[in-house]
């Protein structure tokens, strides 16, 4: 990928086969507007300070080490050169251990999303053969890598000109639905209020178009930072209240009735547009 750093670079390997590859971030959060805490009182930058709690000063960094409290409040200290002798070397490795239909793994586990390209040209034409053979398949490759100090899990799947990498997340990582789920009662439903949901469902079946979704506090927050600039009066949004729902058959009603095509995304505002310019720097049926 020209013009772009890779984050990881490595060697995708399938049995004997292998092929230099890059790893590249596919999602950043570097664009979105960021704060900086000030001194209401100077308008200066406060910077963070580790304070331990006894002596109340600071800890110089030389003196702060890493440690993982124990039920007994007993706290093991962990130096760095401790902590990388124990985690697994990376072999710069991107090692691939089964493939699976594309739709095996539930969304839940994904991670951070990746794009997998050939790091340069001597693996191009094996990084091809593998992207054709998963796509025209249909399924992805499950693989372990060193990333970052960590061993991960990852899935591949084939996109256009190259892979899509998505890091997964542990089994012990994602919580069990039940913990959420587990209090709420078994309840019946009337087949006209069925019936009616499953119109509105249905009438209202669109496309997932990303263009059309934009952030909103972005835009918010960039507003609120120009209007103050220009010395506007600051006018304190009406407060929005939940909608109370007393009939349900009846709003299911009224909502089948208004029910038109399916929700388009509202077109973007002036000022989403050009946000980059004005962005301050500083169940069942019965």
């Amino acid at each position: 990928m020209a013009g772009t750093r890779a984050n990881w670079k490595g060697f995708l390997k399938i049995g004997e086969l292998s092929c230099p590859v890059g790893l590249y971030t596919a999602a950043s959060t570097s664009s979105r507007i960021a704060f900086h805490t000030i001194n209401r009182k100077t308008g200066n930058r406060v910077r963070r300070e580790f304070v331990d709690p006894a002596t109340g000063k600071p800890v110089p960094r030389q003196d702060q080490v890493k440690g993982y409290a124990l039920d007994d409040d007993r706290v093991v200290m962990l130096e760095p050169e401790e902590i990388a002798r124990a985690v697994p070397g990376s072999d710069k490795t991107l090692s691939v251990e089964a493939f699976i239909p594309c739709n095996d793994i539930d969304t839940l586990y994904f991670d951070r999303p990746y794009f997998l390209a050939p790091s340069g040209r001597a693996g191009q034409e094996a990084f091809a053969v593998i992207r054709e053979a998963m796509g025209s398949a249909s399924v992805a490759a499950l693989a372990r890598a060193v990333l970052f100090r960590r061993v991960r899990a990852l899935m591949l799947r084939a996109d256009d000109e190259g892979l899509i990498a998505h890091t997964l997340n542990y089994d012990y990582e994602v919580r069990s639905a039940a913990d959420a789920f587990s209090d709420l009662p078994d309840i019946r439903i009337k087949k006209e209020m069925l019936d009616l949901a499953r119109h509105i469902v249905s009438i209202k079946a669109g496309t997932f178009d990303p263009s059309t979704f934009d952030d909103r506090y972005e835009e918010a927050v960039a507003t609120l930072v120009m209007d103050k600039l220009a010395g506007k009066t600051l006018k304190r949004p009406k407060e929005k209240r939940a909608p109370k729902v007393v009939d349900l058959l009846g709003a299911l009603r009224e909502s089948a009735a208004g029910a038109g095509g399916p929700t388009k995304g509202r077109a973007k505002s002036a000022v989403g547009a050009s946000k980059a310019k004005s962005k301050p720097r500083s169940k069942k049926a019965a």
